[in-house]
Formats: C-alpha cells, sequence, structure tokens
C-alpha cells in the first residue's frame, strides 16, 4: 500500500491478492467486480473468493456500479470506510466529493456545471478528473451516493420507505422503487433485515454506524471536545459526545459513540427533517475525521525521526473538525489569546445571549437546551454583548456578515493558499486564524498555523527544549505536506502531554 492515495490502482494480481487474503488496507480504497455474480463487493468480503479472470477492480463504488454491478449484500460496501475526502492529490476531486456530501448534485436544480464553477473549474475538466480518480461522472458519483444511503439505512434502520426515499435525495417514493428494483431485481423493502433493525433510545432516533480506517485515538478525540464543549450545546459523558444541531433551520441533536471492536462511530441522530440526514453523516465524518486513511498519514509523517515518536505515542491521532465552519470561526475568533476555559466561557455567555431553544422532543440529553447561533442571527444583532476587546467584537460581525454574504465562505472551493488568502480578506483575520479555520471548518489536510505558541512549544518540547521560531518551524514542516494539519495536532499533543492547553478554539 505505502502511500497510494488518489492514484491509478494497483496491479490486478495485487488487488486479487488483497481480495484473497480479505486485505483490510484495501477496504474502501478497491471494489472488486465479480462477473459470475453480476455483484461487486469490498475486499474484505467473506464469501468464498472468486476466480481471477472472473474479477475486475475498481477504485470507486460508483465505477463499479456504472460498469453493471449491483452492491454485495454480504459484505455491504455503503459501509466500507470513506476515505475520499481528505487523499491529499487531486485537490479538485476531493474538494468536488465535500460538496457532493452537502447535496451539490441533488435535485434537478443543481448540476454539474454549477458544481465545476463553484471549483473554479470547467465542466470537462471536472469530469476528467472524476473519471481519471474515481473511474466515474460527478453523476454517477452522487447517484450512488444515494442508493448506498437509502440502502444503509434499510438495513440498519426502521425507518418508512417513503422516509427512506426521501433522505436518501430521490424525488419520489417511485422513483426510488424503480431504482431498487433494477439494480437489485427486487423491492427495497425485501432488502431489510427483519432481525437486526437499530433504534435509538428515543422513539424518532435514527442510528447509523461509520466505519473508519484503524487505528482510532478516542481518548484524545473526546479529550480535545469535552476540554472545549460549550455549556448548553455541547456535553460529553459515559464516553460519549452529545451536541444540539442546527441544519438549514431545522434544530436537533446527535450522540456520537464509540464502537471499538467494531471499528466504528455509532451516531443516533434526534432530528425532524429526514432530508437533512446525508448532510448530517457527512458533517459527523468530518467532525470526527473519519475519512482520514491514517496509515498513509502516519507513515507519511514518520519520515522525520523526531515526529515519528509522536506517531508512535499516539497511533491514530485524529484531526478534529467542527460540525459548522462558521461555528469554528467564532470560536477561534473567541479562543485568540486567551485560554481554552476563557474561550469556553465567552463562547458559553455568546449561546446564551444569542442562541435559539432547542424543542424538549428533540433534545437528548436535558442540558443541551440552546443551538449555536447562525450567521443571521449574529449579523443582525445589534450588540454581541460580551465583554472583550472592540476590535475583536468587530470581528466577529465582519465574519457573520461575511458568512451571510457568502454562504460557501467555509466549503472547500480552492488550495490552502487560496482559502487563507480568502478568509484573510474578513477584518480582523490574520494569519493564524486564517490557518486555523482552514484545518477545522474547511478541513485542508495541508493547513499549519506556524505562529501558534502551542504548535511552537511543542516542537521546541521534540527538539530538545530548543527555542524554535515559525520560520524555522514552516521550513521543516515542508516535509510534512501534504499532511501538516496532522503534524500540528501531533505538536499540540506534544504541549498538551506537558500541562499547556493549546490551540484555544
Amino acid at each position: 500500500m505505502g502511500k497510494w492515495v488518489f492514484m491509478e490502482l494497483p496491479d490486478r494480481t495485487v488487488c486479487y491478492r488483497a481480495l484473497q487474503s480479505r486485505d483490510a488496507r484495501f477496504d474502501g480504497l478497491i471494489f472488486v467486480g465479480v462477473s459470475s455474480t453480476g455483484v461487486y463487493c469490498r475486499p474484505i468480503c467473506p464469501v468464498r473468493t472468486p476466480k481471477f479472470e472472473y474479477c475486475s477492480f475498481y477504485s470507486s463504488a460508483a465505477a463499479a456500479q456504472e460498469a453493471g454491478f449491483r452492491p454485495c449484500l454480504r459484505c455491504r460496501p455503503e459501509i466500507a470506510p470513506h476515505l475520499a475526502s481528505w487523499r491529499g492529490t487531486s485537490n479538485t476531486v476531493c474538494r468536488a466529493l465535500a460538496l457532493i456530501d452537502e447535496g451539490a448534485l441533488d435535485g434537478a436544480q443543481n448540476t454539474v456545471e454549477q458544481l465545476a464553477e463553484r471549483l473554479g473549474v470547467g465542466e470537462r475538466q471536472l469530469r476528467r478528473v472524476f473519471l481519471q480518480h474515481l473511474g466515474a461522472s460527478p453523476i454517477s458519483v452522487a447517484q450512488t451516493r444515494r442508493v448506498l444511503f437509502a440502502k444503509q439505512l434499510i438495513h440498519d434502520t426502521n425507518m418508512p420507505m417513503a422516509g427512506v426515499a426521501a433522505a436518501a435525495g430521490f424525488s419520489s417514493l417511485r422513483r426510488f422503487n424503480e431504482v431498487f428494483l433494477g439494480l437489485f431485481h427486487r423491492p427495497p423493502r425485501s432488502l431489510r433485515r427483519r432481525n437486526a433493525l437499530m433504534q435509538g433510545e428515543k422513539e424518532k432516533e435514527v442510528v447509523l454506524r461509520l466505519l473508519y480506517r484503524p487505528p482510532y485515538d478516542w481518548d484524545s478525540m473526546l479529550a480535545f471536545l469535552q476540554a472545549r464543549a460549550i455549556a448548553g450545546i455541547e456535553i460529553v459523558q459515559d464516553r460519549c459526545y452529545l451536541r444540539t444541531i442546527e441544519v438549514d433551520g431545522a434544530i436537533g441533536s446527535i450522540r456520537v459513540t464509540h464502537l471499538a471492536k467494531k471499528q466504528s462511530l455509532e451516531v443516533a441522530m434526534l432530528f425532524p427533517r429526514v432530508k437533512s440526514l446525508p448532510s448530517m453523516v457527512a458533517r459527523v465524518r468530518r467532525l470526527f475525521d473519519l475519512g482520514a486513511n491514517i496509515g498513509t498519514i502516519d507513515e507519511h509523517l514518520s519520515a522525520d525521526p523526531v515526529l515519528a515518536n509522536l506517531v508512535r505515542q499516539r497511533p491514530g491521532l485524529r484531526s478534529p473538525g467542527g460540525w459548522d465552519g462558521f461555528e469554528v470561526a467564532i470560536r477561534a475568533i473567541l479562543g485568540q489569546q486567551i485560554s481554552v476555559a476563557a474561550a469556553r466561557q465567552l463562547a458559553g455567555q455568546l449561546v446564551e445571549a444569542h442562541g435559539r431553544p432547542v424543542p424538549r422532543p428533540f433534545r437528548n440529553h436535558p442540558s443541551l437546551s440552546y443551538v449555536f447561533p447562525d450567521a443571521g442571527r449574529l449579523a443582525s444583532a445589534s450588540s454581541i454583548r460580551l465583554r472583550m476587546p472592540a476590535a475583536r467584537l468587530a470581528t466577529l460581525k465582519a465574519v457573520a456578515e461575511a458568512t451571510v454574504t457568502n454562504p460557501t465562505l467555509f466549503h472547500p472551493l480552492g488550495d490552502i493558499e487560496e482559502t487563507v488568502a480568502r478568509l484573510k480578506t474578513i477584518r480582523g483575520i490574520g494569519e493564524w486564524t486564517a490557518q486555523y479555520i482552514a484545518l477545522r471548518a474547511v478541513r485542508e489536510s495541508d493547513a499549519f498555523p506556524a505562529t501558534d505558541v502551542g504548535l511552537l512549544r511543542g516542537a521546541a518540547s521534540i527538539d530538545g527544549g530548543m527555542e524554535v521560531n515559525p520560520a524555522a518551524l514552516l521550513y521543516r514542516a515542508e516535509s510534512w505536506r501534504p499532511w501538516r494539519a496532522y503534524a500540528a495536532q501531533h505538536l499540540w499533543a506534544a504541549d498538551a502531554a506537558a500541562g499547556n492547553s493549546y490551540p484555544p478554539a
């Protein structure tokens, strides 16, 4: 495997050996079409290995499905680890996939031409890079995403079929039935496993399992979230993360639990609008960094002998994201030059003053009562009502106004340099804040706030205590590209182990 990242498929012989040995390192990276059965599988499928001449290999489920294969009912391609978000080679493809996950090609009104325009490339160029890296067109990728998400809901929940169709983005129940009949030669209801329906603690909860590529350092992720949990919005309890959420004006809550033996996170969603479920799942994946091919990342960073020691100490350390880009940006500004505890207190005051209340039927914990205020609410507020420097209050207002003006402000629409430059045009946003927002909100794998005090201290701690300046750190970090965000996480973790608490946001 090594550093295979958004590259051509390995030789067919290599792929077949991975299938024979059920090599989990290839799970989510290749899919196997079997001509004798007409199905496509994950390389870890438990069925008897088909003959070599019957196998064809694809870099995406969409490519296998476009070639005429249907998803296997045993190994369930829909639950394979999603490793497309941060593969790090084709910026255009991974940014497009992030937007498709948010529904950029759902509905007749959303076109490939519009998606290409948002990404700053031509439509023909977008189709070309999709075929090169995924073996399928953007439309095929979006359609496969809908089918596989619907299949997961059928298998793992007790949602009615009309709800499944709506949640997966089908225009009608009739169209949903037609697609499944055409693909599986049976109605969607027949795919439901009667003895394996997952149900949440509350009647209206939808519960799904999201697989990741192991290892996964859940303790570090949970510690990060707990240290920054805003009163009324987030809580860490019984090794679970709970929070309130708002998507397109609707309000609800989620609960995330680690299932270590199943190498997955279980997410229970309590929400009034089923059409928002794919977007919610995509946000959970980004928040918990489930798309990281952590073996490739750790191997790359370990080429630096000193950083290798940090990787050995914390295998599976992820780069935490945020639920919402605007929320991350506001938290970053609140946390400028103050401690984690002080930033958290300010965020709690902001929520109490401007947050919308959560209806009781959609609270998954009694202490969770507000959602984080959205950009429109802060932009229109006559006063933000926080005791902090006037310049920083002005920056909060400027970010809110910029987000209202440009709803795609925190979307992955360019490379790291373009993203940082775009954010720095906002009054009061400097290099550190822009890099930090790019890392947490835009999910830039190469974001690196080199002036951060915690990073500098962390770098000094692994360099024998010698003082490190930002220029020297940036020079050294060149060899960490394109995974500098993960190197930053290791440096912050080293700093925290020494008793400090950066970054504050």
